[in-house]
């Protein structure tokens, strides 16, 4: 029996949870994490077309870190393509919020061009707030409650920000809507800007250059195709890479693996069950 919460079937070790509907905030999804403590975890991080942010509440510590050697205990935001990273712990459980880079900076107080390629401490963002909702996700009696709590806090958190310029909106939109597969002088004949305008414009706003997130839209798709049982030639076709040595190069800057090894990784069905068709990027 399915939950009103939308619980899934076991998926390699981890009970995966989805709000039965959207939030009060627009641009924002979703997601509840328990590992059911078959053992560590030890698993690439999947890049989202998002900022992530994760509340964990569980007993034991989730760590994120880089190829560097760069690490982040508990809970953190991530921004749009961080450095490859690899999420390791055990005993976890979190709510995970995705963030579209439009409604970010309302909604975190920062903008995302500076979190972009970078994992930073929620305390650091949110000091004793992030402490605050921590203690109420793990007093809280389910899935529901927990949503509930964490969609709420969002709301209040919400405040004005600078407005996203409208050609910037579109130029985001375009990039969703063709997964990736647009031309940036395209887009910047669309909105009626100098290429120059749009890069520094659509950087500043989005968090990444919009060549790069492209990229990060199309890896994203070929990540779910992956997922569906697609042969990585086959991906690679599909997606517009050059190549499958193209789509090997993107796997690796993205997740520090390769797209065969990503397959057959359980930590990518897991994701795409709890995100498939409904990343907040694709939403205002």
């Amino acid at each position: 029996m399915r939950s009103a919460v939308g619980e899934r079937e076991p998926v390699t070790g981890w009970e995966v949870r989805r709000p039965p509907q959207r939030g009060r905030t627009a641009g924002v999804s979703l997601a509840g994490f328990r590992d059911r403590g078959t053992g560590p975890v030890d698993l690439p991080v999947i890049p989202h077309p998002a900022l992530t942010l994760v509340v964990e509440f569980g007993d034991g510590p989730l760590i994120v870190g880089d190829a560097l050697g760069r690490q982040q205990r508990g809970s953190l935001v991530a921004g749009l393509a961080p450095v490859a990273m690899r999420m390791r712990g055990e005993n976890i459980a979190c709510v995970e919020v995705h963030l579209s880079p439009l409604v970010t900076h309302a909604v975190l107080g920062v903008r995302p061009a500076e979190l972009a390629r970078t994992v930073v401490a929620l305390d650091d963002l949110w000091g004793r707030d992030a402490a605050r909702i921590r203690e109420q996700l793990g007093g809280a009696p389910s899935w529901e409650d927990r949503f509930a709590l964490t969609d709420a806090f969002l709301a209040r958190r919400r405040g004005t920000g600078p407005p996203v310029d409208p050609e910037v909106v579109r130029a985001w939109d375009r990039i969703l809507v063709s997964r990736g597969r647009v031309r940036i002088e395209d887009l910047a004949a669309e909105v009626g800007w100098s290429r120059k305008r749009l890069w520094s414009r659509f950087r500043s706003q989005i968090g990444l250059p919009p060549k790069r997130a492209a990229s990060l839209v199309r890896f994203r798709h070929a990540a779910q195709r992956l997922t569906a049982g697609a042969s990585a030639a086959h991906v690679a076709t599909e997606c517009g890479y050059t190549d499958q040595s193209h789509l090997h190069r993107e796997a690796v800057a993205f997740t520090g693996v390769t797209p065969s090894a990503l397959a057959g990784d359980p930590g990518l069905a897991t994701d795409d069950i709890a995100w498939a068709g409904r990343e907040a990027g694709e939403t205002r």
